[in-house]
């Protein structure tokens, strides 16, 4: 019960805050429709990045033995740990404008990643992804490979076992995975605001503008970090009984 309550209280006073009367004009309010709309796009877009890149990544790490291996893993699962804005400096210095990659690929096709909606998604996915990963390789390393390896020994390719036999077995977890890649993503803040800045309109999502709400008007903090609970909470709550009850 302790346990709970250090989850449950800070909610509780959240909610027992809440401007009841006003809610409904600060929800409207156009700077928090953008900052909704903006953390929807760029959170969905961040937890497809980290699948499309963070499965086959996973499979590497399970299935592959390579020199390094262990450092490699560590360093994939370092923005868990990472303090968010350390990351995001990280993006900056090697993404930025003079940064060790973003400067040669600036002067190459003019494309600027920090304060940008891509630099956002690229913000997000950086601190998402490894949760994806690591949710993924556990799964792979509990997949039984004779099951795998019938499948090959009756024509199936490589591509065609990953696809039509593991991809299934693991199909569950990689659910999971992605949705809580979605959820960190959701709920970033320090890697954006030091990598893509917080431009209202633009790069200013959800947890932006909270930060921003606390200093200036509370009662929109409140209503704001609201609607990022019930957004979370909601589908947590559907796709927990849905999938991660045959995890």
């Amino acid at each position: 019960m302790l346990a709970l309550s250090i989850v449950v209280l800070p909610l509780v006073g959240l909610l027992s805050r809440a401007p009841l009367r006003d809610l409904p004009g600060l929800l409207t309010d156009p700077t928090v429709t953008a900052a909704l709309r903006l953390s929807l796009i760029t959170s969905v877009a961040a937890a497809v990045l980290s699948t499309v890149l963070g499965v086959p990544l996973a499979w590497v790490l399970s299935r592959v033995d390579f020199p390094g291996k262990r450092l490699v893993r560590a360093l994939v699962t370092l923005p868990m740990v990472l303090p968010p804005v350390v990351g995001g400096a990280a993006l900056l210095f090697a993404l930025g404008r003079r940064g060790l990659v973003g400067e040669p690929l600036a002067e190459a096709t003019g494309i600027v990643l920090p304060f940008s909606i891509a630099g956002v998604v690229l913000a997000n996915t950086f601190v998402a992804m490894p949760f994806l990963v690591v949710a993924v390789e556990g799964a792979l390393d509990g997949v039984d490979r004779r099951v795998e390896g019938a499948a090959a020994t009756l024509g199936a390719t490589p591509l065609a076992v990953f696809g039509r036999v593991t991809l299934p077995l693991i199909g569950p977890s990689l659910r999971a995975g992605i949705v809580l890649a979605w959820a960190r993503a959701l709920g970033e803040f320090g890697a954006t605001i030091t990598f893509a800045g917080n431009l209202e309109g633009r790069t200013q999502t959800m947890p932006l503008a909270v930060f921003v709400a606390l200093t200036e008007d509370q009662d929109a903090a409140i209503a704001i970090s609201l609607i990022l609970v019930a957004v979370s909470l909601t589908v947590l709550v559907t796709l927990r009984d849905r999938w991660w009850r045959r995890a």
